[in-house]
């Protein structure tokens, strides 16, 4: 598997990923006929405009499938003073989740905001979203709860912080 910045001709497989991450991911979270009324079109239109604007990373197979992604950039905001940066999203096929891969694509957001000279990090996480522990794992703490609405289900949003994200660079040792 290889880690790559996303191009241009990457958004549809990026929104494939996008898409059914959603529906795997929030399936009795999000309502059922919201889930299915996302589209690849529409998230395809997204992410041609996302890998144009954002840094987007993609993770892909050795056959050139891409199986998860990841964006970030400044925090968003502003409502939370001293974390500058923010992992504004991870997505990973359902079947390709608990091996490491999200690990991997954190690497270059936070890689990316290091050469900004960002230190610190957010990422915004549904309450009742397992991904939660992902990055509590990974020394994430809460710093904040806020509700949200999504197709008209109410839920809360944790806000977890890094206030030094250079603990989660994987830095090669050289002998």
């Amino acid at each position: 598997m290889k880690i790559r910045k996303a191009i241009l001709n990457d958004a549809a497989q990026i929104a494939k990923v996008h898409v059914d991450s959603w529906r795997t991911t929030y399936k009795d979270i999000l309502p059922d006929e919201f889930l299915t009324s996302l589209s690849y079109e529409q998230r395809t239109t997204l992410w041609q405009k996302n890998v144009k604007e954002q840094q987007v990373y993609v993770v892909e197979k050795s056959n050139g499938k891409i199986i998860g992604f990841s964006v970030g950039g400044k925090e968003r905001t502003g409502n939370y003073d001293g974390y500058d940066g923010e992992i504004y999203a991870i997505y990973i096929f359902k079947e390709y989740q608990g091996k490491g891969i999200g690990k991997m694509l954190m690497q270059p957001v936070v890689e990316n905001l290091e050469l900004e000279g960002i230190n610190s990090m957010i990422v915004l996480v549904l309450e009742d979203n397992p991904a939660k522990y992902f990055y509590e794992s990974l020394g994430a703490k809460k710093i904040d709860t806020l509700k949200i609405k999504i197709a008209d289900a109410e839920l809360n949003e944790l806000v977890y912080g890094w206030d030094d994200m250079s603990k989660l660079l994987i830095r090669e040792v050289k002998m």
